[in-house]
Parts: C-alpha cells; structure tokens; sequence
C-alpha cells in the first residue's frame, strides 16, 4: 500500500490535462487561469462544466470562516475513514516507509504539510464533527503560511475565534466542535475523494463563493476563465445600453443578439473604455 499514488498514476489519473505538472504528477493550472477566475461566477463557471459533461463537480451549503470571501486554487485532495485498527496499522507502517512520519492522531498534519503556493487542502472527512476537526487554528495559520487560499473539509474544525482572525484565507466546513481529531485514519492522499456530491481529482482548480465549491477539471479552467470572462463583459455591455435605454430587456435578455446589437457590441469592446 501507498499513502500517495506514483507520479505515472497521478499523470494517467489526470490525462486530460496536457499543461505543466508538480514534480508528484499533479496537474500545475497557471497562475494566470486561477487569476482570471477570481471575478467569475459560481453560474458561469458551472455552465461551462455542465456542457461538457461534468455534472457532478459542486457542492453547496457550507460553512465559511471567512464568509464572502472567494478561494480559486490547486486541489491537494485527502480522504480519511473511521478509524479501524487493523488499517491504521497498514497505513501508518506505509508512511513510514515513504519517509512520512506522524501518529495515530496526526495523520491530518501530512496534509498539511503537503500544501504549497495558490493549493486548496481538500478534506473528505466523511462529515465527521465531533472529533473530527481537521484544523485548529494552529493547522490554520499553516495552512495560511503556505497556500494563501485556504480549505474545504467535508468535517469540522476548531479553535474558530483564531481562525477568523485568519483573514488572508477563507475554509469551508461543515460544523464546529472543541474536541481535537481522534478516531480516524488516513485512506489516501492525492486521490479521488467524493465531497456530498462532487467528485474531486488531485489537480482540480478549487472555486469556492457565497454560492458553494466547484472543482473545476484542470483541462476546463482554462475555458471556464476565458467564458466567464466574456460573460461579465456581454453582462456589462447589456447593463450599460438597458440603463442608455438604446435596447429593451427583450433585446438584450436573449440567447443570441441582433446583428446590429451584436456589432454594437464589438464596437464597444474595441473601444477599450470596459
């Protein structure tokens, strides 16, 4: 058994994206794609998924420690189990062999310790709360130190007063409880996890709003940022000439435009003044 999967199986788990990679295999979305999604909409990035096949990558009504405020970045995914003796053993002298080393208890450290730059820790905690928070806010601050995004964790957390103060990342979870983490075991790292009803690959690009998490597959972020932004542009073109009253709502809220409103609209962009 492995903790985490070779990078040939990463690379042929995730062989659809054909872009860079991390050294483990995971698949590396520029940093420009992840900026271009950050003015997206939960809708308009859902949309391009829905097309294409993807229909099970959201998952709603979370809790926010820093409601409001939308997280894009690289899923670092993990899934853990209730706590069962003789696979904990399993698992714990696997880790050990790969130069990995935590105990009973914290096996969530790895995680952790896994993240860098612009990742999204990805938490399959099965909706565990009581003994099942995965971060305090020590593990937060890491967490803040080393992503600069923050967290989904289909469990609970603690420690909730210091993590709010957290305010350069925003975690979504499912519950707060004071007890630490106890009675579960690590399954795998960088692997496919299911989170309520969206499935999550190492590699996705998290997107998380007030609206709920998309995990966008690697080869669709990149249309996902480039759709959403001519969205908001037809939005604002279509916004701009309804309060002009050149158009009526009936002209503008339509799956296609006029030829004559469809150049206006061209001619607006050319303008540059968006």
């Amino acid at each position: 058994m492995r903790i985490q999967p070779f990078r040939d199986e990463l690379v042929e788990l995730t062989s659809q994206w054909q872009g860079d990679r991390f050294e483990d295999g995971r698949p590396k979305v520029p940093d420009s794609v992840l900026e271009d999604l950050q003015e997206a909409t939960t809708e308009q990035v859902w949309a391009v998924l829905w097309d294409a096949g993807f229909l099970h990558q959201y998952e709603g009504n979370w809790l926010e420690t820093n409601p409001g405020k939308p997280i894009v970045g690289r899923a670092v995914t993990s899934q853990f189990v209730p706590k069962r003796p003789d696979l904990d053993e399993v698992v714990l002298t696997a880790a050990a062999r790969e130069g990995l080393v935590f105990g009973p208890d914290t096996q969530n450290w790895l995680v952790v310790e896994s993240l860098v730059s612009h990742d999204v820790m990805v938490v399959d905690l099965f909706g565990k709360i009581y003994e099942g928070t995965f971060i305090g806010d020590n593990l937060a601050t890491a967490v803040a130190t080393r992503t600069g995004v923050g967290a989904v964790i289909h469990g609970g957390i603690r420690d909730m007063m210091g993590i709010r103060e957290l305010k350069a990342i925003n975690v979504f979870y499912r519950g707060v409880d004071p007890t630490p983490i106890r009675h579960v075991t690590l399954a795998g790292l960088n692997i496919p996890v299911r989170l309520g009803a969206a499935t999550v690959l190492p590699g996705d690009v998290v997107f998380g709003t007030p609206s709920g998490v998309i995990f966008i597959p690697p080869h669709l972020a990149e249309r996902a940022a480039s759709l959403s932004r001519e969205t908001r542009l037809r939005d604002k073109f279509g916004k701009q000439r309804l309060a002009e009253r050149t158009y009526t709502s009936a002209d503008i809220d339509v799956p296609e435009w006029r030829s004559d409103i469809q150049a206006d609209y061209n001619s607006w962009l050319a303008d540059g003044t968006q």
